[in-house]
């Protein structure tokens, strides 16, 4: 098949709407639904993602895509008990596979960000990762495969309408890529950067100089990450795992910022009051997913008001309160930093080190390097210049 005619464009208005090839056939397959534009920018980016952390990482992969920037990303490291039991995956029906756990961490990292998403998987979908996948609000998935059993399980979702896409994971599209923006076509090689090569992490600045297995695997997510990230975006990353992602951002100052919230909301999470709310029974997924943000951030009110709590939890919660959540937030540590471009001031080093940051690495080229260095060296950060931009737009 040569194209694929859409209901509409980004909007209803945009019509008519395809995606083609001009030479060759489409290397996607609906196997259910009726994907749109929207979903299609999602899967494709989505995939390249996924793909190039398996490549890189040499584990399985999953991303949880909005709006063509990734809500979460991760790779098939095994869930601790607390993680499974934030993710909400701790009594699954069967053993999680390493790409069912690489789906819980994409897409628990930000359940709020994920609502209504798009999924990529790196492997074949099996049924221990379709039957995570089912009770999830979302738009889709495309992966190169699937069991028999995953299929038949995302087939029933939402009536028969979820959108399922398989892709051929041998397709390498032209080296040259093209877009029309106002009836003018631009043209540029695609980016097909190599991201885990060790040298991007050799011009280390900082005075700590020493990046840990762990902190080079995490930075390398970030970094891959970011590449599929509408720019400017950072990309915090612990344990295999982006705890947090700022994209879309004119200032990189509140691209860190967004992002490092995001990472504390992530750890906040873990927190035993969180984790030990009353709710009540048959609370709807959102509705919980949405409830744990308030409650930990800054308009916890809005559901601990008297006449309001009922309808979240069987009893009232105590409130988790600023000194227990910035004494709960220093003990996070260990986390990576990427970033799609140069820090231009410390003012970033200062949020980073703020939400558990130890290790960054980013482009480098600031007229301000020396104050960057300086911050990371204050923190005992260790920091690398990569010389490499992403920007993704």
């Amino acid at each position: 098949m040569k194209e694929l005619a859409l209901k509409y464009g980004c909007n209803p208005n945009q019509k008519p709407s395809r995606i083609f090839m001009t030479d060759g056939e489409l290397p996607i397959k609906v196997l259910s639904g009726r994907p749109g534009y929207i979903n299609f920018l999602d899967a494709l980016n989505s995939w390249q993602l996924v793909k190039e952390l398996k490549a890189a990482i040499g584990l399985p992969a999953a991303a949880s895509f909005k709006h063509v920037s990734p809500a979460g990303a991760a790779v098939g490291l095994p869930l601790t008990d607390t993680l499974k039991r934030i993710y909400f995956v701790n009594d699954t029906p069967m053993p999680l596979s390493p790409l069912a756990c690489a789906y819980a961490r994409a897409r628990g990292a930000d359940r709020m960000s994920s609502f209504g998403d798009f999924i990529a998987l790196s492997d074949t979908c099996d049924e221990a990762t379709a039957l995570l996948i089912k009770p999830e609000v979302s738009d889709g998935v495309i992966a190169p495969d699937y069991t028999p059993e995953a299929l038949a399980i995302l087939k029933e979702k939402r009536k028969g309408t979820y959108n399922v896409l398989q892709i051929n994971p041998a397709y390498t599209p032209e080296p040259l890529e093209r877009k029309q923006v106002f009836g003018i076509t631009f043209e540029q090689g695609r980016n097909d950067i190599r991201l885990d090569d060790p040298k991007l992490f050799e011009n280390i600045p900082t005075q700590n100089k020493h990046f840990t297995p762990e902190a080079l695997r995490d930075l390398i997510i970030a970094l891959i990450t970011l590449k599929y990230t509408q720019s400017n975006s950072v990309c915090y990353v612990k344990d295999g795992q982006a705890i947090g992602i700022g994209a879309g951002q004119q200032s990189r100052i509140h691209c860190t910022r967004l992002a490092g919230n995001k990472a504390d909301i992530w750890w906040l999470r873990q927190h035993p009051k969180v984790m030990s709310l009353p709710f009540v029974d048959n609370i709807k997924r959102a509705d919980r997913d949405n409830t744990i943000d308030l409650y930990i951030g800054d308009e916890s009110e809005d559901v601990l008001a008297e006449g309001t709590w009922q309808q979240f939890f069987k009893t009232k919660p105590e409130p988790l309160t600023l000194t227990e959540k910035r004494q709960w937030i220093a003990q996070n540590h260990g986390v990576s930093l990427g970033s799609d471009a140069f820090f231009p001031f410390g003012d970033n080093i200062e949020r980073a080190y703020k939400s558990g940051v130890d290790f960054i690495a980013q482009a480098g080229g600031s007229v301000r390097d020396d104050h960057v260095i300086a911050t990371c060296d204050k923190y005992n950060i260790a920091m690398a210049f990569t010389g490499v931009r992403l920007f993704h737009h």
